[in-house]
């Protein structure tokens, strides 16, 4: 659904499977994302692996070709852990995040992956929402896992989706 007076429509967004020619663009968009960015060569290192995949939405050329989010996941047997998502803020709230991570369920699915991992700022009440929607569940937690602005720390949340 197109929300009025935007282009924000997420159906319109393209998606490409990342390699390690997009190092730089996911350094970039987790800048903007994250207190703690990873860097270029962050990136570079996990995706030159072969049990590192993820996928990258852009916006059509029509509407400037610009890279609006990505999701990055590590597997091991038959399980995986999401190591990180992230959209842009002009396009968080539209969906994007769900686009992505339905998108790598399914392939997960296709993979047959049993269980699906990952770790969330338990103050990301928003993020925290959707992973619940895409039923994930927490399983446990990380005291003082992320160390926010300030030195202060939060928790990190455990969540587990099985049956991917």
């Amino acid at each position: 659904m197109a929300w009025p007076f935007t282009n924000r429509d997420v159906g319109r967004l393209g998606e490409e499977s990342l390699n390690y020619e997009h190092a730089q663009a996911l350094a970039e968009i987790h800048a903007l994302t994250f207190p703690h960015a990873w860097t270029d060569g962050d990136f570079l290192a996990l995706l030159n692996n072969r049990n590192v995949s993820g996928l990258l939405l852009r916006e059509p050329l029509s509407d400037g070709g610009r890279n609006v989010g990505f999701v990055l996941v590590r597997t091991a047997a038959d399980e995986a852990e999401i190591l990180t998502v992230a959209v842009t803020p002009k396009w968080q709230n539209f969906g994007v995040g769900r686009r992505l991570l339905n998108r790598i369920i399914e392939r997960l699915n296709a993979d047959k992956i049993a269980s699906l991992f990952l770790e969330v700022d338990e103050n990301n009440k928003s993020a925290i929402a959707l992973y619940k929607r895409l039923r994930f569940e927490q399983v446990a937690i990380r005291e003082n896992y992320y160390t926010k602005a300030g030195g202060r720390k939060a928790n990190a949340l455990v969540m587990r989706r099985e049956n991917v």
